[in-house]
């Protein structure tokens, strides 16, 4: 009974990690990252003792939570900058991205906050890096406009964040929109190209200006 006692408290104790960390995924995408760490325990089943012992704050336990966005968000900018065409590439950074907001608002913030002292800060820095040397190069082949700054596209992605619809699908369809409208007007020079299909967001909008 001793022997298996020690296994029993570490079966227990990643059953404790995994119920936090899919309260925390679930209360960031509803509530953003401002809901309580107590609020968390609750909805863990665990106290605010086991949550503060696995996660002492709450920048490690966001870092943890969204690990795997963040590392696929990592891959869509990687494979953006692989793309011989960098202005093209810098398009589907964007409207990928958008779309995987749009999915999560716990996310969204979590991509956007600049927490003090967290984790995944040299990751992070990666990323940025990346996003900057794709915009340059998108730049220099006259494909993006000269007076974009890579503010823009956090502009972007936070106006993208205030999208708020009924459903899920409705939401990505509307970002998906949204971040067509923003490419355009990314471009050197605008030219007038399809968007993707307008989400009804209002029962009474007309179907054109």
């Amino acid at each position: 009974m001793s022997d298996r006692l020690p296994q029993t408290l570490r079966s227990d104790a990643l059953d404790n990690r995994e119920s936090i960390l899919d309260a925390a995924r679930a209360l960031f995408s509803t509530g953003g990252l401002d809901v309580p760490m107590r609020e968390i325990a609750r909805r863990a089943g665990v106290g605010p003792a086991t949550l503060y012992r696995r996660f002492p704050t709450k920048q490690a336990l966001v870092a943890e939570a969204f690990a795997d966005q963040l590392r696929a968000c990592r891959t869509i900018v990687d494979e953006g900058c692989a793309d011989p065409d960098p202005w093209r590439g810098l398009c589907q950074v964007i409207e990928r991205i958008c779309e995987v907001h749009a999915r999560d608002r716990g996310f969204t913030e979590a991509f956007l906050a600049a927490l003090p002292g967290e984790p995944d800060a040299a990751g992070r820095a990666y990323t940025v890096g990346a996003l900057a040397g794709l915009a340059r190069r998108a730049k220099d082949a006259g494909r993006l406009r000269s007076d974009f700054v890579l503010d823009d596209l956090i502009l972007v992605f936070m106006a993208n964040k205030g999208i708020r619809t009924r459903s899920t699908a409705t939401q990505v369809a509307a970002s998906r929109r949204f971040a067509g409208l923003a490419i355009q007007a990314f471009a050197a020079e605008p030219r007038p190209l399809p968007l993707p299909p307008a989400p009804r967001l209002a029962q009474t909008a007309p179907d054109s200006a």
